[in-house]
């Protein structure tokens, strides 16, 4: 159902990112990730085989996400599914953030999001394709030291439902998925055998396939998802 099917990944380089990318190939599909860094993005794309690609595109850049786009369409001719993945966390009391760590979460975590949609909706439109945004269950819980994480996170919930209303009449579905802990690299965090408890990438990577295959008539528009168990401290 998905062979030969293509999508982008921003942030694809590890992490949920990473785990969505496998997933997809696993499923036949055609995937660029994308990273910040040139060299890093594409020894993690070409680890993944033939059928990924990566591509240096910061999504803070509208014009990086439009080129990334491009690149997108002149190789494989259409895009079918962007996942915008990419996101950072910075946490301190507000009156020990700084505005270079304000302006860092939500030029990425939320202007970064508006920069790929912009980018990929008219290809997606074409495709009657599907636009997934990464957010956080941290956009609809606060928590101390969160003012940007929450502010950005909660933003994207919002962005997200309110573009799934503009564009579901052009044929393209939106979903945000707002995952709780997750066993990955995130705010320098080195993942071990204590994380076991926590959701795993792949389990993104499922969950993902599970949308894109689901049936067309069905829009599950947000997602919570959240360990089965808590994690022992």
């Amino acid at each position: 159902m998905l062979e030969g099917k293509t999508a982008i990944i921003t942030g694809g380089t590890k992490g949920i990112g990473l785990g969505i990318a496998k997933s997809m190939l696993a499923a036949g599909m055609k995937v660029a990730i994308t990273g910040r860094e040139v060299k890093s993005t594409e020894e993690v794309a070409k680890s993944l085989g033939k059928n990924c690609i990566g591509i240096a595109a910061d999504v803070r850049d509208l014009a990086k996400q439009e080129a990334m786009v491009k690149a997108v369409l002149d190789k494989w001719g259409k895009l079918d599914v962007m996942i915008a993945n990419a996101g950072v966390g910075h946490f301190a009391t507000i009156d020990e953030m700084t505005s270079q760590q304000w302006n860092d979460v939500i030029d990425i975590n939320l202007t970064g999001v508006f920069n790929s949609t912009k980018a990929s909706l008219p290809a997606l439109k074409e495709s009657k394709g599907y636009l997934i945004t990464i957010a956080s269950l941290a956009g609809t819980n606060f928590f101390p030291k969160g003012a940007a994480y929450n502010a950005s996170k909660f933003g994207l919930v919002g962005f997200s439902q309110a573009v799934m209303l503009d564009v579901r009449d052009a044929g393209v579905k939106v979903t945000t998925i707002m995952p709780g802990s997750v066993a990955t690299y995130f705010n320098n965090h080195q993942p071990s055998d204590a994380d076991a408890w926590k959701i795993q990438p792949e389990d993104i990577g499922k969950l993902t396939i599970d949308l894109l295959t689901m049936h067309p008539r069905t829009l599950p528009s947000k997602i919570e998802v959240r360990p089965s168990m808590p994690g022992k401290k």
